[in-house]
């Protein structure tokens, strides 16, 4: 394999192999990620700006937009404006950030001090421990154990119901790890509607750990698994044997019916006690000196 590649002299971005080989991010995702970390700093460009400018449709943008906040790159915050009007605050990060992450950052912090991390200059010298952020999670093929394969299904079900429940703000990093059990919910006939009502029902003024009442639930309310269904029966098949070729439903490899069988099987053992008494008889006469009798019919 040969590669040739001439580093550009202006006008590109730097975006790390984290992004270009995320196992979750479908190209969609990282194409809307990747075109948002190239505008400038002080572009005042919205998500759906960009999918409309990518050629990304409604359906695929708010499928890559879900998977960008499960993974923490993006987040979002709606807030009340004047006149009863809400805003939305969108933040795009090249790195994953936790919920209090994202935070710090939106309010001018970057977990060291309070300057925010674009306002730092580059530092000459070798690479240094970053502010905020966190390695990239280990991929399936790196685990010994696989996720489940509706996990995907379960991290967009659990994104869907803490959307709409400000005290079950999970993080990124706590939905991949809830996924799984999500997943089973969903794999026992669970419906949406059902595993939020079971998460948000009753939920206390103040949720201190919201990654652990959730798992708690998830793992306490686990509906029952779906009953086994049974073997589909073998279609009906039209009998070979004496009957005229009636239907019959077949136990194995059989081509006639119980009623033809059974006379087939009568018939035979029959004929077979008659040659054996008429043998018997023709013996008998043989050695009495009498003529044999002619057989019966």
């Amino acid at each position: 394999m040969f590669r040739h590649v001439i580093a550009p002299a202006r006008f590109f971005t730097q975006i790390s192999n984290d992004i270009i080989r995320h196992p979750r991010l479908s190209s969609d995702a990282k194409c809307l990620l990747t075109w948002q970390l190239s505008l400038s700093p002080s572009a005042e460009e919205s998500l759906s700006d960009s999918a409309r400018r990518a050629g990304i449709k409604k359906t695929a943008f708010m499928r890559a937009k879900r998977e960008l906040k499960a993974e923490g790159y993006v987040h979002e915050w709606r807030r009340p404006g004047p006149r009863g009007r809400w805003s939305t605050t969108q933040l795009v990060s090249n790195v994953p950030l936790t919920a209090a992450e994202a935070l710090a950052v939106r309010d001018g912090g970057a977990g060291t001090g309070d300057v925010p991390p674009t306002a730092v200059p580059p530092a000459v010298g070798g690479p240094t421990v970053r502010a905020v952020g966190r390695p990239q999670e280990k991929t399936a093929e790196q685990t010994p154990h696989p996720p489940h394969p509706l996990s995907e299904r379960g991290a967009d079900a659990l994104a869907s119901v803490v959307r709409g429940e400000r005290r079950l703000r999970l993080s990124g990093r706590d939905i991949r790890s809830l996924a799984p059990l999500a997943a089973q919910w969903l794999e026992r006939g669970a419906t949406l509607a059902e595993l939020r009502e079971a998460l948000t029902a009753d939920l206390p003024g103040i949720v201190r750990s919201p990654a652990g009442i959730t798992r708690d639930r998830l793992t306490r309310k686990m509906p029952d698994p779906l009953p086994e269904r049974a073997p589909r029966p073998e279609p009906l098949r039209a009998c070979t044997g004496t009957c005229g070729g009636r239907m019959f439903r077949p136990v194995g490899d059989e081509t006639a019916c119980r009623g033809c069988r059974s006379d087939a099987a009568a018939g035979h053992d029959v004929s077979g006690a008659v040659a054996a008494t008429e043998r018997g008889m023709a013996a008998v006469r043989a050695a009495l000196g009498k003529p044999s009798a002619p057989a019966r019919i």
